[in-house]
């Protein structure tokens, strides 16, 4: 059981970006589009928690390491994925906590060249699972159930607003798993940015720092490797592989806080997805969970389907 001033901070952990972004607490709107839901400004679960984060008493520095929590557990599901599609299976139970085994995982079919990468990223993703358990010690929460199978299918579905038969799958060629790649890696990078302001203890915000780096390096080279077929058709289907990472690109970002871009915009190269001032996004942790569950930070589901571990 987590007692009080742990719960505390988990909660300010994860409020960190909420907190400065609803710094006048301002109203959220938040309206339906194609069964995702679409938010401007701090929603009310953002709302809710910063004003917890901004009232808390406890003291967070006694549990530096608390928020690693939520980042452990999405480092579960790349690790997960990166896993069985180079190797054909997960994470060990060990570095699993003991939680269920992913649903839908396999070894993808890859050529030479990009089984390489995907060994690579495979590794750097499992040992970061057990840097973060290391980390976290006794607080380490099991990996929850993963769906590391149907949820690609419901995401691809989602964002051409159609349903594909037979469904997309990351696993059958090297184009389908560099697009499911594409849908984490950002995110990853987005997720540490946003928690990295309430990451007091030296030590673990340069532990924080370093899995970011790995991760935006990921994603830059998910990226240009996208970029460099960008034009190649998906047969069966009449839309491009830039097409298709638009798509994903504009389905993240009408969850995720607009915090996103495609392979180009206005026609202008975007290998580096930055903001105005060329800063990587920083994401609360709701609109990490809005992505990863496909619609609500309130509502568990698609790679999550029970919802992460917060026991």
């Amino acid at each position: 059981m987590i007692n009080a001033p742990n719960l505390a901070c988990i909660i300010l952990a994860l409020a960190a970006p909420a907190a400065s972004a609803a710094g006048s607490l301002r109203g959220s709107r938040r309206t339906q589009s194609e069964g995702m839901v679409t938010t401007e400004g701090p929603t009310d679960i953002d709302i809710a928690i910063a004003k917890f984060a901004l009232n808390a008493q406890a003291d967070c520095h006694s549990v530096p390491n608390i928020g690693f929590r939520v980042p452990l557990q999405l480092e579960c599901l790349e690790a997960e994925f990166y896993s069985y599609a180079a190797y054909g299976y997960g994470l060990t139970d060990d570095l699993r906590g003991y939680g269920p085994e992913p649903i839908g995982g396999m070894k993808a079919t890859l050529s030479p060249e990009v089984q390489a990468y995907a060994e690579e990223i495979a590794k750097n993703e499992i040992a970061h699972v057990g840097v973060l358990r290391a980390a976290l010690g006794n607080l380490a929460p099991a990996c929850p159930q993963i769906d590391i199978g149907p949820a690609f299918a419901a995401v691809a579905n989602a964002a051409a607003a159609t349903v594909f038969d037979p469904p997309y799958t990351p696993y059958d060629n090297d184009t389908s798993f560099l697009l499911g790649a594409f849908l984490f890696e950002d995110v990853g990078v987005t997720a540490y940015n946003g928690a990295a302001p309430l990451l007091t203890n030296k030590g673990i915000l340069s532990t924080a720092a370093s899995i970011l780096a790995v991760e935006a390096y990921h994603g830059g080279s998910l990226r240009t490797l996208l970029y460099q077929q960008e034009d190649v058709v998906l047969t069966p289907h009449t839309f491009t592989v830039g097409e298709a990472v638009a798509l994903a690109s504009a389905l993240r970002a009408s969850v995720g806080g607009g915090k996103d871009k495609a392979l180009e915009t206005d026609g202008v190269l975007s290998i580096m997805p930055v903001d105005e001032n060329s800063l990587a996004f920083a994401r609360t942790a709701t609109e990490v969970l809005n992505i990863v569950y496909l619609g609500s930070a309130s509502t568990p589901g698609g790679f999550f389907p029970n919802g992460i571990n917060m026991a």
